[in-house]
């Protein structure tokens, strides 16, 4: 069966589209490539039978100039839909795909998009920066949307800077500790190359062969695997991967 998972909170810039560009992106190659997933650099073989799709409902859309980019790099690993009609949503579950992943918009104005989408999904993921600004509209997210409606969500520290150091990150795990929300382990850290792969044209499993471009493909790998996207595949652990259990 289908499963959607739609990314959301009404904060703008914590990174909905870069996660689920990513998340689309490790998840294929968990599926497809599953052995070794962190050794090597996945192929954009433009699969026609891809088990993964992308879904962008964002008006703004970022992930659809991103798309482009890639396709003109050498191709998404995965397909992708621009969903401009909020009712189109109501066609996901029709579609062959082991795996879709929605990009939500980010402001209290599109909000009917939002409920359009969580009226199909299975799960939702929920991206906070640690930053305090970032607390009242998760809050507001998560507690007047989401839970009134029951649906599963868990909550994921995004865009962590190392060199910033441990405060901030656990002043945001206190934070979401105190509310009682489901909390995703994996940290996804802020690297440059995240942010220089839309204008080049890359997601995360197409990035170069290096040490940074191993770490920041890693923590999308293992958060695509906590929450149960890639089946019973694993990856091997790195000294210095960020653990909200630890923090």
């Amino acid at each position: 069966m289908t499963q959607v998972h739609v990314i959301a909170n009404q904060k703008g810039g914590v990174g909905k589209t870069t996660l689920a560009v990513n998340l689309g992106a490790v998840t294929y190659d968990v599926l497809v490539n599953p052995e070794p997933i962190l050794q090597k650099t996945a192929e954009a073989i433009g699969d026609p039978e891809s088990p993964v799709m992308v879904a962008s409902t964002d008006p703004q859309a970022s992930s659809v100039w991103w798309s482009r980019r890639v396709e003109r790099q050498g191709g998404l690993p995965f397909d992708f839909a621009q969903i401009d009609d909020p009712r189109d949503l109501r066609k996901l579950r029709n579609l062959h795909y082991d795996h879709i992943f929605v990009d939500t918009p980010g402001s209290l104005e599109d909000e009917r998009i939002l409920q359009a989408a969580l009226d199909e999904c299975d799960d939702v993921l929920v991206p906070m920066v640690p930053e305090p600004l970032c607390y009242d509209p998760t809050t507001r997210t998560i507690e007047a949307v989401l839970t009134p409606r029951g649906i599963p969500y868990r909550v994921v520290v995004n865009s962590w800077d190392p060199r910033d150091g441990l405060p901030d990150l656990q002043q945001t795990a206190q934070f979401i500790r105190l509310k009682g929300w489901p909390m995703c382990n994996t940290v996804v850290r802020r690297y440059k190359v995240h942010s220089r792969a839309s204008a080049e044209g890359m997601v995360v499993t197409q990035y170069p062969r290096n040490r940074v471009a191993m770490e920041a493909r890693e923590d999308f790998f293992r958060l695509a695997l906590e929450m149960g996207y890639g089946g019973g595949a694993t990856i091997p652990s790195q000294a210095g991967t960020p653990n909200l259990q630890e923090v």
